[in-house]
């Protein structure tokens, strides 16, 4: 049986060192909480950051508002390591960085089955959200993508990106036909695409932080990842459906349904025509609104 798709409309990054900040997460509104052994922690403390988690995780689950991620490292001798630590009961997925093959993907399932079997972890219960941060990880996306039934979100990792190809700093206007690669690839393997154009990093100026989560709605994504409490809010109002746009979906099903009872072939709602991409279109949204108000 397909396991429906998560709802992940804003993930938020914590170090799993700053206890601070671990104890308030759950509370800061966000679908997903990033507890992160990665980037936001220095080389010399990742070994304390892999210990925190059992007690992060722990923290953020227990209060049952929002699932639980953690970021591993990329380099195979201290991802095992994260793998250890952070398949425990609690998690409820990985953020795998830096990803530039399927086989890096299959290599991490091998690992994470068996620390589920040994945990008593359902099997496949672990899902991952695949960073994508480099020219080679762009061309292979498509078969990232689709490299796991585990793999349910995937993103390109912008500022990592930017480094790869050599950029002063992360400019929407270069990245975007990568981006739309990486869109497509999701679309192509079932899943979900995250991302908007511009910096996560931008947390000061909300504004441009508001019209980057717009587009990124618009370029087709489903929600995004953040770094400051501030940026969750934003994210969750750019990738939820508004009032009146649930309505008129609503409206367009209803006459669907009524158009199909009757026997009709062709169905018109609001003087345009209802093909399937827009039923489809129109189930999506309600069924967003619905999870996020269950």
């Amino acid at each position: 049986m397909t396991r429906p798709a998560p709802l992940w409309r804003s993930l938020l990054y914590v170090p799993a060192t700053a206890d601070r900040f671990v104890a308030k997460a759950s509370g800061r509104g966000a679908d997903v909480v990033i507890l992160d052994v990665e980037d936001s922690i220095p080389p010399d403390r990742k070994p304390d950051a892999r210990a925190a988690l059992a007690g992060a995780i722990a923290t953020v689950a227990g209060a049952g508002s929002c699932e639980v991620m953690v970021r591993i490292n990329r380099p195979w001798r201290l991802a095992v390591k994260d793998l250890e630590a952070a398949v425990i009961p609690g998690l409820d997925a990985l953020c795998l960085p830096k990803v530039d093959s399927a086989d890096h993907v299959r290599a991490i399932d091998e690992v994470v089955g068996e620390l589920e079997a040994e945990r008593g972890l359902p099997a496949g219960h672990v899902r991952y959200a695949v960073l994508i941060e480099t020219a080679k990880g762009v061309h292979k996306a498509r078969a990232i993508a689709k490299a796991s039934p585990r793999v349910a979100a995937i993103t390109l990792g912008g500022e990592d990106m930017s480094a790869d190809l050599g950029l002063p700093e992360p400019d929407p206007a270069v990245l975007d036909p990568y981006d739309a690669l990486v869109r497509l690839a999701a679309r192509e393997a079932g899943i979900i695409p995250l991302g908007y154009p511009g910096s996560i990093a931008e947390f000061t100026d909300l504004d441009a932080f508001r019209r980057g989560a717009a587009q990124g709605r618009r370029n087709g994504t489903e929600g995004g990842m953040g770094i400051h409490p501030a940026q969750i809010p934003v994210l969750n109002a750019a990738f939820t459906p508004t009032p009146e746009e649930v309505a008129d979906a609503e409206g367009l099903l209803a006459a669907f349904r009524e158009a199909l009872d009757q026997g009709l072939g062709a169905v018109a709602y609001k003087g345009k025509m209802i093909d399937k991409p827009i039923v489809d279109r129109a189930e999506r949204i309600v069924s967003i609104a619905r999870r996020v108000t269950a």
